[in-house]
């Protein structure tokens, strides 16, 4: 497609499908899972297609090698309507001559578990997994990303890059548009409604198809709103709890709200951050509680009912908001680096926003700023004293410290060490 912008993904597609006879693609709807895997798709079978939907799911069930014939790798988009197919797939795979890239799943939701008793095979050696997001800043061209992450954990960069041109208010649109690819073409208003319009079909059919039981919209609606208030903090359940009884009438149990909350991580709405557990000099006790997170900032803007310009008369919430726009590109730039983003708190209240940690060792330390001077001496204290803790005895000394800032003219790396980084500069 000529107007496809390059997604961080398609290299980790075309890397995994060197490797596997079959490549499943998840992530929330909307993201552009399907549109990543026409580009290297040899052949297409839409499961949802409304014309043949119905003829699909029957042949899933009686001749599912028939919807794998096709030039390969053979996409096959929203493939957990039929998860007979997973099996047939890695069928296929172990009888053709050709072990690689014969295969693309995508699929928005997480199997449920009366459909994924019909899976006989977990694909081990034969499949592998990729997790999409909305778009990250340097995929829709926000970012200008002349500091690359890969480079930061090599040690192999400059001291300053004057390269960002990104605003507050530049940052207020960003968070509350999101990175929903559909939203780049069209006008700000309509970008701004197509978050709106996705955590209606959230609340009002997908949370309970997700695993065939009813939910209540309009209470789906207030949690996501209390989700929101919650982002980038490790609050219990009964946080949550106590929050929808304080502003609203009524509540649901704590029960309840988490079979609510694991509907939404099925349908990949929420990704919340896992604890980070580093070897310390101390007894020091970790925190071990997850960070909640949506997977885009601008679920949270939505659910909360704000706009940019919200946004802009209340810095301290845009500053959550903001956090969670870093988080959501951090996770797209470290997993293309096959890594995974953590967050550390310890019972000091000592915390850390965001800990990228690589599979060989290698680990970067990240404080999320806003902006401004104050602030960002702050994080880059904060940085300092959990390095100071850690036991370089037992593990390698942190590849960079690092504060992300929303505002800033240029990254630099200061005379102690740490970057000081816009958000608008960076990429994987």
């Amino acid at each position: 497609m000529s107007n496809y912008k390059i997604r961080v993904a398609d290299t980790i597609l075309k890397d995994n499908l060197e490797a596997a006879g079959l490549v499943l693609i998840e992530g929330t709807k909307w993201c552009g899972k399907t549109t990543t895997a026409e580009q290297q798709a040899g052949s297409v079978v839409y499961m949802n297609d409304p014309a043949n939907s119905g003829t699909y799911i029957t042949l899933a069930q009686t001749s599912p090698g028939l919807l794998l014939r096709g030039e390969t790798p053979r996409l096959v988009d929203e493939w957990q309507d039929a998860p007979e197919l997973w099996d047939a797939a890695r069928f296929e795979v172990d009888h053709r001559d050709e072990k690689t890239a014969q295969f693309i799943f995508t699929g928005s939701t997480v199997i449920p578990e009366e459909k994924r008793e019909k899976i006989k095979h977990t694909g081990t050696g034969r499949a592998a997994w990729i997790k999409m997001r909305p778009m990250s800043l340097w995929e829709s061209g926000e970012s200008n990303g002349d500091l690359s992450l890969s480079k930061l954990f090599a040690g192999e960069t400059e001291t300053a890059y004057p390269s960002n041109n990104l605003q507050i208010d530049d940052l207020a649109w960003l968070i509350c548009r999101g990175g929903w690819p559909a939203a780049l073409s069209m006008s700000r208003k309509g970008a701004l409604r197509q978050s709106f319009n996705y955590i209606d079909a959230i609340a009002g059919t997908d949370i309970s198809a997700v695993d065939d039981v009813e939910r209540d919209r309009d209470f789906t609606l207030r949690l996501l709103r209390s989700y929101a208030r919650f982002q980038g903090a490790q609050a219990s359940v009964t946080s949550i709890y106590e929050d929808l009884k304080t502003n609203a009438a009524g509540s649901m149990t704590t029960d309840t709200i988490t079979s609510y909350i694991t509907a939404l991580k099925k349908l990949y709405v929420i990704e919340d951050a896992p604890a980070w557990n580093p070897n310390l000099r101390s007894k020091t006790a970790i925190r071990t509680s997850d960070t909640r997170y949506f997977v885009d900032p601008s679920i949270g803007a939505a659910a909360l009912g704000i706009g940019p310009g919200d946004l802009l008369s209340d810095l301290n919430t845009m500053g959550f908001l903001f956090e969670a726009l870093c988080v959501r590109d951090l996770r797209v730039y470290v997993e293309a680096l096959d890594g995974n983003l953590h967050h550390y708190r310890d019972k000091n209240n000592l915390e850390c926003d965001a800990v990228l940690h690589l599979r060989d060792g290698r680990y970067g330390l990240v404080e999320i700023k806003l902006g401004g001077d104050k602030l960002i001496e702050e994080g880059a204290y904060t940085l300092k004293l959990l390095t100071s803790k850690l036991d370089m005895v037992r593990m390698k000394a942190p590849s960079f410290l690092m504060v992300l800032t929303g505002t800033g003219s240029y990254a630099h790396k200061r005379e102690d060490g740490v970057w000081v980084v816009p958000i608008g500069c960076l990429k994987p």
